[in-house]
């Protein structure tokens, strides 16, 4: 009895989690015609996400699509189809590795920033202080923040997948000796719209979902610098897991 009693606990607050989370959602959605009203804010956020982010997100993008090309190579070539890699390639990275990998590296690396950057606001009590001049710290800090992951997240993606498909070129037709003619034109004839615009909805949701839970873990912390620490490790973790579960049932969905 003991155990279930825990087991009810535990989901009910996981359920009340989740409302709050829905709820500060609809909150920022409120505030976003204002905020892209004082289009500067969010520009300088997309700054911070997106550009700040480019090295990492180039680098791993291009040894991704390397091993990639490593690995495929090694499989198609027990079936005798090298002239495939290119297609399995674009289609690996298009669809699943550009979108997923971006958003673990986001989660990561901005994700981690925006929500050390609010905690550290709220154990200094600058939000407080804002509340105090009738300003709303939603509004003012966490919408311009979180408009900025969401549209920084599917331009790396799209980075991330550029790079990587010409890691993939790199290795299979300059290493493996694959035919370049073979390589492009294969990936041009079985590669679709509908490939690329999966991934397309793929980035926007991870970009919505690790934004969301950075700057909702950021604003909810602790005024302690333990409590900034929790709130950044949380975001890691959550944005992780709630990546992966995203990934599955949208794969499931558009197929």
């Amino acid at each position: 009895m003991t155990l279930l009693r825990e087991l009810l606990q535990a989901l009910r607050r996981m359920l009340e989690t989740i409302g709050a989370v829905v709820l500060f959602l609809a909150r920022m959605l409120a505030y976003t015609p204002a905020a892209l009203a004082r289009f500067g804010l969010v520009v300088q956020q997309v700054y911070n996400a997106g550009t700040l982010s480019l090295v990492i997100i180039m680098l791993c993008g291009l040894f991704v699509g390397m091993v990639l090309a490593l690995q495929g190579f090694d499989l198609l070539q027990r079936f005798g189809a090298e002239e495939s890699l290119g297609t399995a390639a674009a289609l690996g990275i298009l669809k699943e590795l550009g979108p997923v990998v971006t958003a673990l590296l986001f989660s990561g690396r901005a994700g981690t920033a925006l929500a050390s950057e609010i905690g550290l606001m709220r154990a200094t009590d600058q939000l407080a202080a804002m509340q105090m001049m009738a300003v709303d710290p939603v509004r003012r800090v966490c919408v311009p923040r979180f408009l900025g992951g969401v549209i920084a997240m599917p331009l790396l993606a799209a980075i991330f997948s550029g790079i990587g498909i010409f890691g993939a070129q790199l290795v299979g037709v300059q290493l493996m000796g694959v035919d370049a003619g073979q390589f492009w034109s294969q990936m041009r004839t079985s590669v679709e719209v509908d490939d690329v615009m999966e991934g397309l909805i793929k980035s926007s949701v991870f970009g919505v979902a690790c934004s969301l839970i950075a700057v909702y873990e950021g604003f909810h912390s602790q005024p302690t610098a333990e409590g900034v620490g929790r709130a950044t490790t949380r975001t890691v973790v959550i944005s992780a897991v709630v990546t992966l579960i995203l990934d599955y049932m949208l794969t499931a969905l558009l197929l």
